[in-house]
């Protein structure tokens, strides 16, 4: 075909031009192809150069994300921090409240101070106390008519007011003086010598001559008021009774062994219970000891209905807790927070553990203050967590088995329920912020923990009882920053222990360390053998009212006489 074609062009005298047209045209193709390749090149290098641009857009947009999310964090921190330091301590709800118009009403209506038509305590009694009869006249001057100057007559009786007066401290000196007795007979048969003595003075240290009450006031002072000791010996050297430092705490060294027994007797009494409320706080014992490098040490409490065990450690690990009950302690529960050391013993099935709601509570009121843009969802959550308190109270004031009791568990339990649904439905949602989501897996993850008190009525919803137990020593290391050696740290913990175990009795502590450091006087600076009528739990109602009583016998072993 084509040699036909070419055959006819050449026949007709057109080969030549067609054959410049075609080298035109296969010149212009080749110009094109070099082109084509260039532009394909010129397009290969500007797909990389997005694709690179592309990953440094998504790198920054995420590390955008992250910043964002860190900011959100160090902006919910700073709103903490500003809360502790010029917030309200109050952990109540007051949004709430100010968005429901119906307490709006009732805040405006109420006043402040007692409300009228609620009962009040009444006017205190204090005919209990030492009555000193003063008597007011008229004097010489004003006792007489400025007219005439006859005297005025008194009348019978008189009008009658008190004037409550402060407790006045006034140091003395007892002078003991020992008769001597000499034998006036010849008798051989008896045994005694020629010459007699009167027995010693009951001390409570062999030599010294501070006496029992003033041990006990410096006792009491320091670990139930927590007042340093160094106040307290200013106090005395301003009443005319200046004692030296070195004196008294090395006194209290050897008063400590006193208190072991009572002291055991409490963590006795305790290990045999079945549920306690167990917490821990940082302490300072000032003394070096070989493989610590810190003075850090832990105060740990112990709490349940009969007894208050503090317990002082050089650890804040399981092993304290391991230590105190025993490896073969089986049964009990403990109310505790989310600490790890509460969850090691839980797995080794020591114990069962109710974690505290107050401080899930707290978690999401934090979160409303430090994330504002959440506060609305964090408060929803707080209004539920208050909701079960509500009712779990409702059914405790309840007899047992009783039809309303019956009720408010229904009740209880269907809120249970309803509070485990939208848990699992928010940690479902993906629109959940991280910093919101934490705080449901971490209430996920303690859930089984969070509802023992369901099934078990007598099982309190939080451990406040613990913290608020720690509250006077915690006030104590801020006054006088922990112990400086570990005698005084195992003092500390003893003294609690039975301070607050004597509370939880009505015992005035006073009144029972006078009348136990007297009891230890008789036996010759020693602990008593018999303790048992020391023990709250053991001594009868009547004693039990007396040391409930403050003190105001000279010899304390009237009580017990």
């Amino acid at each position: 075909m084509l040699k036909a074609m070419e055959l006819a062009l050449k026949s007709t005298g057109r080969f030549q031009q067609f054959n410049e047209l075609y080298d035109q045209l296969a010149g212009r193709y080749s110009q094109l192809q070099l082109r084509y390749e260039a532009q394909t090149q010129e397009m290969i290098e500007y797909k990389t150069k997005a694709n690179f641009w592309e990953a440094q857009f998504q790198r920054a947009k995420t590390r955008e994300e992250q910043l964002l999310l860190e900011n959100e964090k160090l902006k919910a921190k700073l709103r903490k921090r500003e809360q502790q330091l010029f917030g309200k301590s109050s952990e109540k709800n007051g949004k709430t409240q100010d968005n429901n118009p119906n307490s709006q009403q009732e805040k405006s209506k109420k006043n402040r101070g007692q409300q009228p038509g609620s009962q009040g305590h009444g006017r205190r009694d204090y005919s209990h106390l030492p009555t000193l009869e003063e008597t007011i006249r008229l004097s010489e001057k004003h006792s007489c008519c400025s007219c005439c100057g006859l005297p005025y007559e008194e009348l019978a009786g008189s009008e009658t007011s008190e004037i409550l007066e402060v407790i006045h401290v006034q140091a003395h000196r007892r002078v003991i003086h020992r008769k001597r007795y000499k034998r006036s007979c010849d008798c051989k048969k008896n045994p005694d010598p020629q010459m007699l003595l009167a027995p010693i003075a009951e001390r409570l240290l062999p030599k010294s001559k501070l006496g029992i009450s003033i041990w006990a006031l410096l006792l009491v002072n320091k670990y139930e008021y927590q007042h340093p000791l160094y106040r307290t010996l200013e106090q005395l050297s301003n009443h005319g009774l200046s004692l030296s430092m070195d004196t008294v705490t090395d006194g209290m060294q050897k008063i400590l062994p006193f208190l072991i027994p009572v002291y055991d007797a409490i963590v006795n009494h305790s290990l045999a219970a079945k549920h306690w409320h167990a917490d821990e706080t940082g302490w300072k014992v000032f003394e070096a000891t070989e493989g610590k490098v810190n003075n850090r040490w832990f105060l740990w409490i112990f709490h349940n209905k009969e007894t208050v065990v503090f317990k002082m450690s050089d650890s804040r690990s399981s092993q304290v807790l391991i230590d105190h009950f025993g490896e073969s302690h089986a049964g009990g529960i403990l109310n505790v927070d989310r600490y790890g050391a509460y969850k090691v013993i839980a797995k080794s099935g020591l114990f069962i553990l109710a974690f505290c709601w107050a401080h899930v509570r707290r978690d999401f009121l934090g979160h409303a203050k430090g994330y504002v843009q959440q506060e609305e969802w964090a408060l929803s959550w707080v209004e539920r967590i208050g909701n079960l308190y509500h009712i779990n109270n409702q059914r405790i004031q309840q007899k047992p088995k009783s039809k309303l009791f019956r009720q408010h568990d229904k009740d209880l339990k269907a809120a249970i329920k309803n509070m485990e649904d939208e848990l699992k439905k928010q940690l479902s949602d993906d629109a959940v912020l991280p910093s919101a989501k934490k705080l449901l897996v971490s209430l996920d993850n303690h859930w089984l923990g969070l509802t023992v008190f369901v099934d078990r009525p007598d099982i309190p919803m939080d451990n406040n009882q613990a913290e608020r137990g720690l509250r006077p020593s915690v006030v104590g290391r801020k006054n006088y920053y922990g112990s400086g050696a570990i005698w005084s740290a195992q003092l500390a913990a003893a003294m609690f222990t039975i301070f607050e175990t004597l509370k939880l009795w009505h015992i005035n502590p006073h009144t029972w360390l006078l009348t136990y450091l007297q009891e230890c006087a008789m036996y010759e600076g020693s602990p008593p053998d018999n303790i048992e009528k020391f023990l709250p739990w053991i001594m009868s109602p009547e004693l039990r009212k007396l040391f409930s009583q403050p003190p105001k016998y000279e010899n304390p072993d009237e009580l017990l006489s």
